[in-house]
């Protein structure tokens, strides 16, 4: 029995190897590739924590904060999700310090395979893998270009957002194996559809730069024993208790027995009590 709050799952993975996760429950660090095959036993104990200050909630917001979290937290601001709004320019980020240390890094534009093509944006490409292709269930990536700041990534997502998707169908993604694509294709056609636009965009502004980058294609493979047929979401909130045979793991999904699955990332801060199967 194993019991603590909830966070979302640490991943990791080699270019073109199994993503690997961990859950921390209290003093005990999971890993979770290893209960696959057995059965688990989840129960919400009723109470929420906020993930940042662990003050006890009625509510969690934007995956795991209290109210007060949630308005005051430079990572809880709107522009995390638009970074394209990032306003640190206007002497206006809630948390200078953290927005100096988290937004005027190097990031990466990239191209992911999560069911379909997308276009995102990643601060870390560790080992050549970016824990944020994991959890958003990639079989395949590429990266496009580095820029030098969370503000430039936004407007550069902007404009590949005319030509490709921005977000990840979850259900798709969840549904199987998707086709493959052919990322080095995918990579030169986009360029070259906004090419004219980043001459534009750094006619504009002059401190905008960005780098093409030529970087191999990466493909991870999840561990999946079996893939929902009809998808049921499971809603703590709702079903404080669910138990089942864990069928695999993807993105930040469980998938279990009866074509039920859990967004573990949906529920950071929730108090739960975990049993497994031996």
């Amino acid at each position: 029995m194993y019991s603590g709050q909830l966070r979302k799952m640490s991943v990791a993975a080699k270019p073109n190897g199994v993503a690997q996760y961990t859950l921390q429950l209290g003093n005990d660090k999971l890993n979770i590739n290893e209960f696959i095959g057995k059965g688990v036993t989840l129960k919400y104990t009723g109470e929420i924590h906020c993930v940042h200050c662990q003050a006890k909630t009625n509510k969690s917001f934007n995956q795991g904060y209290c109210y007060r979290c949630l308005i005051t937290l430079a990572r809880c601001d709107s522009c995390i999700i638009k970074p394209e709004l990032c306003h640190y320019h206007e002497g206006t980020c809630r948390e200078p310090e953290w927005g100096q240390e988290n937004c005027f890094a190097p990031h990466f534009i990239y191209l992911a395979n999560t069911g379909n093509l997308k276009v995102g944006i990643t601060r870390h490409v560790t080992s050549g893998v970016s824990s944020r292709w994991i959890d958003q269930g990639a079989t395949q990536a590429i990266a496009l270009l580095q820029v030098n700041d969370r503000l430039t990534s936004g407007k550069v997502e902007m404009i590949c957002k005319q030509h490709v998707a921005d977000k990840t169908n979850w259900r798709t993604m969840l549904k199987g194996e998707p086709e493959r694509i052919d990322m080095h294709h995918a990579r030169r056609e986009l360029l070259e559809k906004i090419s004219t636009e980043l001459s534009l965009l750094s006619h504009d502004h002059s401190a905008f730069d960005y780098v093409p980058l030529e970087t191999d294609a990466i493909e991870i493979s999840f561990p999946v024993q079996q893939y929902p047929a009809k998808i049921k979401s499971i809603n703590l909130d709702k079903t404080a208790t669910f138990e089942g045979e864990l069928k695999g793991i993807k993105g930040q999904y469980w998938l279990l027995t009866d074509d039920r699955v859990i967004n573990f990332r949906k529920f950071a801060g929730y108090q739960v009590e975990l049993e497994v199967d031996n």
